[in-house]
């Protein structure tokens, strides 16, 4: 999990000449394939789908996700109004991009790339660049008031403020997540060793829960910038 190349993982029992200090790359390379793989499901699922008369009753992988997207969208909706189809592609596969990563970590001698900062950080500034690029589009260099406030005598102290709050931002979202999820892997990795019957599936569940969290907390955190950086209302 966190630590660890004297603990067992299975990159390092299948692939011993790997070099444990990437183990959380190949964790994140892991997270990718099994999402395009999804990905791929769903759209065979929905061409199946569409061919059918009725709808299958049966709960299946399908259902759930059409539930969590449209869960997702309605998140989005609320905050970024008709903009939410527009960015719905990139906030929603970072929810599910970090989500998938957080549960890899709960499997015993698997490494979560979420628990490495590189990780973190890297999709925290892929979203500050993204919510810079959309406020420039949406506003042209009129983009740049947001950062002066309402009152020019004070525009140099706010804009100084405005712009090391905005480029702490990445900062605070990775090492947010990466806390709570390296926590959260180590609490449940300590436990199974101490009681290795019954227990860690309490902690398995709740870790589950946190995992599903901190993906909705940076995804909401994440959208709320682009909302704030296209908003007219300013």
């Amino acid at each position: 999990m966190i630590v660890a190349a004297e603990h067992f993982t299975w990159i390092g029992y299948f692939l011993p000449a790997l070099n444990p200090k990437y183990y959380y790359v190949y964790s994140a390379l892991l997270s990718g394939v099994l999402l395009v793989s999804i990905g791929f499901y769903v759209k065979r699922e929905l061409f199946q789908l569409e061919a059918a008369v009725t709808p299958s009753p049966k709960v299946n992988l399908l259902n759930i996700l059409e539930v969590g997207v449209e869960s997702l969208y309605g998140l989005f909706e609320g905050i970024l109004g008709h903009d939410a189809k527009k960015h719905m592609p990139l906030l929603g596969g970072i929810f599910f991009y970090i989500f998938v990563n957080n549960i890899l970590g709960l499997i015993p001698g698997v490494h979560a790339a979420t628990d490495h900062m590189n990780t973190n950080l890297g999709i925290a500034i892929i979203i500050f660049f993204y919510y810079n690029f959309y406020g420039f589009k949406a506003h042209g260099i009129g983009y740049l008031k947001h950062f002066l406030g309402p009152i020019w005598v004070m525009a140099p102290l706010i804009g100084a403020i405005e712009i090391i709050g905005h480029c702490v931002r990445p900062i605070t979202l990775s090492v947010r997540l990466l806390s709570n999820m390296t926590a959260d892997h180590m609490v449940l990795s300590l436990f199974s060793d101490m009681v290795p019957w019954v227990v860690p599936v309490i902690f398995m569940a709740f870790g589950i829960f946190v995992s599903f969290v901190q993906a909705f907390v940076f995804t909401l955190l994440s959208s709320v910038y682009v909302g704030l950086a296209t908003s007219h209302e300013h």
